[in-house]
């Protein structure tokens, strides 16, 4: 019987490439594009476009410096254990718990905002009634298989990007006015006050809301661990970043403001349904609305998985519950999938007793957590990159190294500083920087903890010889 790897024996192989290609190709596109566009564009004006291609090329960049490290090692837990091996256990226990902490928030919420999608059309139920209906319907489907989660995800994201290729194909004949009846003009792009009627500085402030609309790209690189080529599957997941960031994001910003003079725009509502609206598709809210319902389902789904795998990965290396990394016959691994959940279950009831309090720190304090995550991911390609070069293990290089790495770890350094010095963001920072301090803290007890223990380990077995041999003596 052949041995096998520590890949083949932690993991099942069970997801296709064709589950990597759609979760790489729609987990990008999510709520914030179809609804917190509207805020950018309020913000910001026509040149709402541009920033949205800035902040696309600095988290495509992230993500190639991710590629270039899962390529060269396809580990367990992709960056977190990319942080350990560059920088020792502190900073991938960090890294691990600070991005599993974000996730089982975001899954809470996203419960919420699923709920009450649902409600506006049954309202006799209760909003955290819904809620807690859609967790255990993600739940289950997490806990059935490996196969399961990548089945849901890929028509998830299908419904998405079919949703998003339609907007680009009538927006873009309305444009071109090759409907009947198009007012569009690019003079909309200058004609309500100019193309940044809020200031130039307006184009860089907007990087700090957009980038959150952006997370989940590196979910792939994640997934990819428990797929049949996993080295062939990251490097094609990232390669076909920039241009689905171009096109989601970029592209159909740009129709949006083309379309409409950018002040029809209403922050909250949705800028697809009020472009929909302006050209005229009767039905246009409710479709819109069933999507982003499958958004918010892509998001939980995706959510349970990606926490659950961490803390697999954490259980593994000693900094969570051994109980935790157990897998069942079909390769899941059930204690760490229901365990995230009891937290996104616990967030719901939160937001129902306590939703301008207790719910609005937690949603906060995860605000900025991914930032760190992403300069981790900048900071640990940085360190390993001269290793891998000479062991001779890289397959999948960088552009421009180590100038290129060296801006965008300054840029996310930019994103942070921008939030801490805005007003409506500082608070989020500031929070986020307290779940840090807690989980460092955290991280410093276990050790020494586990230091004591080994210590007192060490003076039992000392001082057992001692005891036979008097005994003996006696």
């Amino acid at each position: 019987m052949p041995i096998q790897t520590e890949h083949e024996q932690r993991f099942k192989n069970t997801l296709k490439t064709r589950h990597i290609s759609m979760l790489a190709l729609g987990g990008v596109i999510g709520a914030g594009l179809f609804v917190g566009s509207s805020a950018v564009i309020a913000s910001t004006g026509p040149g709402a476009f541009i920033t949205y291609l800035i902040t696309g090329i600095m988290v495509a960049l992230i993500m190639r410096m991710l590629g270039e490290m899962a390529a060269a090692k396809p580990l367990k837990g992709s960056f977190v254990e990319y942080a350990r091996l560059a920088f020792g256990n502190a900073a991938g226990f960090a890294t691990g718990w600070l991005y599993w902490y974000f996730w089982v928030i975001v899954v809470g919420f996203e419960a919420v905002v699923g709920g009450q999608i649902t409600h506006d059309w049954i309202p006799e139920l209760p909003v955290w009634l819904i809620s807690l209906g859609l967790m255990i319907l993600m739940t289950s489907l997490n806990l059935l298989s490996v196969r399961s989660f990548g089945e849901a995800e890929y028509w998830f994201a299908g419904i998405k990007v079919v949703a998003i290729v339609v907007f680009l194909l009538v927006a873009g004949a309305y444009v071109l006015h090759l409907l009947p009846h198009s007012t569009a003009s690019f003079s909309n792009l200058t004609s309500q006050g100019g193309f940044f009627p809020h200031g130039a500085g307006t184009l860089f402030t907007g990087v700090v809301t957009v980038i959150f609309s952006m997370t989940g790209v590196e979910v792939a690189t994640i997934a990819a661990a428990e797929s049949e080529h996993p080295t062939e599957n990251i490097r094609k997941a990232v390669n076909t970043v920039m241009v689905r960031i171009l096109v989601f994001f970029v592209l159909a910003t740009f129709l949006i403001v083309v379309a409409q003079p950018w002040t029809d725009v209403v922050p909250g509502k949705s800028a697809f349904v009020t472009t929909f609206d302006k050209i005229g598709i009767p039905g246009s809210g409710t479709m819109l609305t069933i999507v982003i319902l499958v958004a918010v389902l892509s998001v939980l789904n995706a959510g349970l998985y990606t926490s659950s795998r961490l803390l697999a990965v954490l259980s593994s290396n000693g900094e969570a519950p051994a109980w935790m990394a157990q897998r069942s016959k079909r390769g899941v691994p059930s204690l760490a999938v229901i365990a995230s959940t009891l937290v996104g279950y616990a967030a719901v009831v939160i937001a129902a007793l306590w939703p301008d309090t207790v719910f609005l720190f937690l949603l906060n304090s995860s605000g900025a957590v991914f930032l760190f995550v992403y300069l981790m991911i900048c900071l640990s390609q940085l360190k390993l990159r001269k290793t891998w070069e000479r062991e001779g293990t890289l397959k999948f290089r960088m552009w421009g190294h180590p100038w290129i790495p060296l801006l965008v770890t300054a840029s996310v350094i930019a994103v942070l500083v921008s939030m801490a010095v805005d007003a409506d963001k500082r608070l989020s920072l500031l929070q986020s920087i307290l779940a840090l301090m807690v989980i460092l803290t955290s991280y410093a007890v276990l050790m020494f903890a586990r230091s004591r223990s080994q210590r007192r380990t060490r003076e039992i077995r000392a001082s057992r010889p001692k005891a036979a041999i008097s005994h003996r003596t006696l």
